[in-house]
């Protein structure tokens, strides 16, 4: 726990295609945070759109970001690019290797995976995307949120806000982020049990699997250009 008179930097990466969630869900937690500031930062001051459509406007660019305490890297459909995006993922690197603390929620493993971040890092990441982990060096886990030393990682979505929560509590400690938990009223109870691969009904995991077989593929590819690029070997890729 870090004590609460010490003042944090969070910031939060946004791009086009970002999964809105993945981005507020951590925020709505962070946010509340005593003695921090929390911006978001993009490539470029210029509003963008989340995968849905959703406006987004960032608060300064990356070039104006200073060293930041917690990065929060959120992932979406926009990841594809970013993956690939040198200005990116120079920025990426080098704030995750300064910040105290580092969240990645969804497919936004995927983009730390593609900075070379991942080697040798237990993490997880959004279900149709999970078995791309080992093209990064990642050591996948299969669980809802992963702790890796100073590091947590979300799988898919509204995971984000229980990863969030997870690194609140590492940051001001418990009460703090239960009292976080408590103002955003958090109690989920959701009207299906559908929520995972292993919980939902064939049928719909096998329709949702077919509904993302296009990402799925553009994403496999992408990971295999950049296990070339960082010399990673994954046995039958």
């Amino acid at each position: 726990m870090i004590p609460t008179d010490t003042h944090l930097q969070i910031g939060s990466l946004l791009f086009e295609g970002v999964d809105q969630i993945d981005l507020t869900g951590p925020f709505e937690v962070l946010s509340r945070l005593p003695n921090t500031t929390y911006r978001i930062y993009g490539k470029t001051a210029d509003t963008v759109r989340d995968l849905k459509g959703l406006r987004l406007t960032p608060d300064a660019t990356l070039a104006d970001a200073p060293r930041l305490d917690v990065l929060h890297v959120p992932g979406g459909y926009g990841q594809e690019a970013v993956m690939e995006d040198d200005v990116i993922l120079d920025w990426v690197r080098a704030q995750a290797l300064s910040a105290r603390s580092v969240l990645s929620v969804c497919t936004g493993a995927l983009i730390l995976g593609a900075a070379g971040l991942l080697v040798g890092r237990r993490a997880t990441t959004h279900w149709s995307a999970f078995d791309l982990l080992p093209y990064f060096g990642a050591i996948p886990v299969n669980q809802r949120v992963v702790v890796d030393g100073s590091w947590v990682l979300a799988a898919g979505v509204t995971a984000g806000i229980d990863g969030a929560l997870t690194l609140a509590a590492e940051l001001r400690g418990e009460d703090v982020a239960r009292a976080i938990q408590l103002q955003m009223a958090y109690a989920p109870e959701p009207p299906f049990n559908s929520g995972t691969p292993e919980t939902a009904p064939p049928a719909i995991l096998a329709a949702a699997r077919t509904a993302a077989s296009g990402i799925s593929a553009k994403r496999l590819a992408t990971a295999q250009r950049v296990a070339a690029r960082l010399g990673v070997e994954v046995t039958g890729g």
